[in-house]
């Protein structure tokens, strides 16, 4: 009986020691498995509890042998764990760092590959840029043009030719077909572009006169994407810094606008919107493009002017001449739409201006109504066809024809006319006339200037603008004023705001007819331009010579007539006064007849317009140049 007992506590005991060595070796992260060897364990016992009855049948020699064996096997068998669990944590690490060095290995090759990708492309694209300039460019046939008319449009087509079109002319020729004109190459980037972009043939045609193929291109992109967001700081009620940097706390990501400007704020992004601020409520900013900053700073109104505004709304350059002038003066803001006076007058409340009358006539009557000779300085932001502002308003690209250019122009002129007879010409501070249009069209701009110099004794001064492209002095068929180099155009491919057109003119006397010395002037500057129009016209040098010989010619023919006219002069007042001696004592009513025929003859004796003379003029020197140019052909 003593056998049994002993077999079972020394099985017991025999059980339990291999666990606790297996608790003290393990990690700590294996918690949950050392309970699962804990029921193994007791699993064991039970198994040494049914041995230990088999062996109280067996012999005590069994006994002891089958003792002996768990025992020895245990030990070994948590040597074993043990020597396991050291050579898997070994394993472990190596694995680990044979990992990592394997991943940096693979970033490295693919790194590698992305490269030789990356060259492969370039390599590809150089090939094909080659081969694409390399191959000819050839034009459309009259079948394929009408193939495309029956199909919807391909964009992608249209952009192709487009972008072969204008490599084309960029270098017509070395690229250009056979047998092709450069007009055959414009009417299919007209149409193209009309198809593209969505223009109709007049606005496309004016456009392809006014600038050469690339520049069109980027005028044409750049009016497909929206001018950047601008502000305008009222230096009335804040600063520029101050107002910069509430918006920033208030989400709006801002930069100043540029060197040129010391109250404008271009805007990025904003997490509110701009035109529900507080601040905006409060008038300490107004939403205003970058392009109607220019004929305000062109003005530049002094404090205690007299100043007028003939388009003012909404208003936006009617408050900054009001906060340039400090609220001090008079500045007579005019609107012909009734429907915009809300607008207007809003603003005004709103920016805090308080030196501004507001009314609402046609301005063209406005010298009747303020008086002629009145205003120190005059705003004419003149009602215009839009077309540099198409980013803003696309139905200009439909709407607009050669009719509609025309009667704005017609418009301009009357205006600009009425603008100048209000000025006061003897003003000690002022005497200027700032006209603007948001128009690139040449009919709008540099020709209502040309017609306001002729008909008044006005002059052009500098804009006081320090970028910007020179006004044009010819165009086309056209020979404007030498002096329009002082105007200013701004494009949005170049300048990043609207299209624009500033010129600013100075008043040099209250008649309206213009003065001798500026008529002599513009003579003078009618020949040379006439000159430089016969230089460009003739092709050959003999050409050239006879038409400089004609000039002089008429020259002579001309001093020879007005030597006439004043000995013509001299015999008239000598016989009136042969006259007047012998009628001496003839009566009163025969004094009463002389009278009436001397201011007859005054009457005959006043010079013509200078518009037939400038006709008469013209009509000679081209009897002259037809002459010469008869005689040299017939030399030849």
């Amino acid at each position: 009986m003593a056998g049994p007992k002993l077999g079972k506590k020394s099985g017991s005991k025999l059980g339990k020691l291999p666990a606790k060595k297996k608790q003290k070796k393990e990690p700590l992260p294996a918690k949950p498995l050392e309970k699962e060897e804990l029921f193994s364990d007791s699993e064991g016992t039970d198994g040494d509890f049914q041995e230990d009855d088999e062996q109280e049948i067996n012999s005590d020699s069994e006994m002891s042998s089958d003792i002996d064996d768990p025992f020895a096997a245990d030990i070994l068998g948590s040597g074993d764990a043990d020597d396991g669990s050291d050579v898997n944590s070994d394993s472990n690490a190596d694995s680990d760092s044979d990992a990592d060095d394997n991943d940096l290995v693979r970033k490295s090759k693919a790194i590698d590959d992305e490269r030789k990708r990356e060259e492969e492309d370039n390599d590809l694209e150089l090939q094909l840029n080659i081969k694409e300039e390399a191959d000819d460019f050839r034009l459309p046939t009259t079948e394929e043009l009408e193939e495309e008319t029956q199909r919807p449009p391909d964009l992608s087509n249209l952009q192709r030719r487009i972008k072969e079109i204008v490599r084309v002319l960029s270098n017509l020729k070395s690229l250009r077909q056979e047998g092709v004109t450069r007009k055959d190459y414009v009417d299919q980037l007209k149409s193209d572009l009309g198809s593209y972009y969505g223009y109709n043939d007049f606005l496309i045609e004016s456009l392809v006169e006014l600038f050469p193929p690339v520049e069109l291109i980027e005028l044409i992109e750049a009016f497909e994407k929206p001018r950047p967001i601008s502000l305008r700081t009222n230096t009335l009620k804040s600063r520029r810094r101050d107002l910069a940097g509430v918006l920033l706390n208030r989400g709006v990501n801002l930069d100043p606008l540029s060197k040129w400007s010391k109250v404008g704020l271009v805007v990025y992004d904003s997490q509110v919107p701009v035109g529900a601020t507080p601040e905006y409520m409060a008038g300490h900013y107004m939403l205003q493009s970058a392009s109607s900053f220019l004929p305000v700073m062109a003005l530049a109104p002094q404090e205690n002017e007299r100043v007028v505004d003939m388009a003012a709304a909404p208003g936006g350059k009617t408050t900054y001449v009001a906060a340039l002038m400090k609220n001090s003066g008079i500045i007579y803001a005019n609107e012909m739409k009734e429907s915009r006076l809300k607008s207007l007058t809003a603003n005004l409340h709103r920016m805090g201006v308080t030196n501004t009358i507001v009314c609402n006539y046609d301005g063209r009557e406005l010298p009747k109504v303020l008086g002629q000779n009145t205003a120190d300085r005059i705003l004419l932001d003149a009602p215009c066809s839009g077309t540099g502002v198409i980013s803003k308003d696309e139905s200009v690209k439909t709407s607009k024809t050669a009719p509609d250019i025309q009667n704005c122009s017609q418009l301009q002129k009357e205006l600009i006319l009425a603008a100048i007879d209000m000025v006061d010409a003897n003003s000690k501070s002022g005497g200027y006339i700032v006209y603007s249009t948001c128009s690139i069209m040449v009919e709008e701009n540099e020709a209502v200037i040309d017609y306001a110099l002729k008909k008044r004794d006005v002059k052009l001064v500098p804009c006081g603008l320090d970028f910007g492209r020179p006004g044009f002095i010819r165009f086309r068929q056209h020979r404007f004023h030498t002096s329009l180099d002082k105007t200013r155009r701004f494009y949005p491919h170049v300048h990043n705001m609207d299209g624009f057109f500033v010129a600013k003119l100075k008043k040099m006397s209250n008649s309206k007819s213009a003065a001798k010395s500026s008529v002599q002037s513009e003579e003078v500057q009618g020949a040379e331009s006439i000159e430089n129009s016969d230089q460009q016209d003739s092709e050959e040098d003999d050409d050239k010579h006879s038409d400089k010989k004609g000039i002089a010619n008429e020259n002579r023919k001309l001093k020879e007539e007005v030597a006439g006219d004043k000995k013509r002069k001299r015999v008239q007042t000598h016989s009136v006064k042969k006259g007047a001696g012998q009628n001496s004592g003839a009566t009163k009513n025969g004094k009463a007849e002389n009278q009436v025929v001397a201011t007859k003859k005054r009457e005959k004796k006043k010079p013509l317009p200078r518009e037939e003379i400038a006709k008469a003029r013209e009509e000679k020197r081209k009897a002259l140049r037809e002459a010469t140019r008869k005689a040299t052909m017939k030399n030849k």
